[in-house]
């Protein structure tokens, strides 16, 4: 494990190669799952604010579900996720031409929690955590491309800032002295 400030970060961060590819997967990770996409408190706020703007976009079952749940619902475990289409795909889906799903969100106000994906991170109060989530449906992109910190360094800022992140890339290094 690597701790970067009140952070435990999974050593597959730094030794694991990922690279998405949704032509292979057809963006599988937004259609399944038993939850919404994970959102911070105030990504509620944000995902309220840019709702006209993104409505169009989304198919129409997409744009039901929004208006019947709200952009945002808690689960069975009282945490904040986006809503669902008849328990099913993200209700922020939106489909290319060849049926790939894609996030109506995404040049708006992507979640930061998808930005991240396929970390996954869990605040623990004293802690967070930094880990890897593997699903069988991202196994066209495990061992490609980058180690996970470089591949998701935009979203790592986002998430922790510039700060943490250089403390990550020091601790890495260290590491593997």
């Amino acid at each position: 494990m690597i701790v970067v400030k009140n952070s435990i970060v999974s050593d597959d961060i730094a030794d694991q190669c990922f690279c998405c590819d949704c032509t292979l997967c057809k963006g599988a990770c937004c259609v399944d799952g038993d939850s919404g996409a994970p959102l911070l408190e105030e990504e509620a706020a944000r995902l309220e604010a840019v709702l006209p703007e993104v409505l169009p976009l989304l198919t129409p079952e997409g744009r039901t579900a929004v208006k019947a749940q709200g952009v945002a619902v808690r689960d069975k475990d009282g945490d904040l996720g986006t809503p669902l289409i008849a328990g099913g795909a993200c209700a922020y889906i939106a489909y290319a031409p060849d049926g790939t799903a894609l996030c109506a969100l995404q040049h708006l106000y992507k979640p930061v929690s998808c930005h991240l994906y396929p970390i996954r991170v869990e605040d623990y109060g004293e802690f967070t955590a930094v880990n890897y989530h593997r699903w069988d449906i991202c196994r066209p992109a495990h061992g490609h491309g980058e180690p996970l910190y470089i591949y998701l360094k935009e979203p790592l800022v986002r998430r922790f800032g510039q700060e943490w992140y250089r403390e990550l890339l020091h601790e890495i290094s260290n590491r593997n002295e």
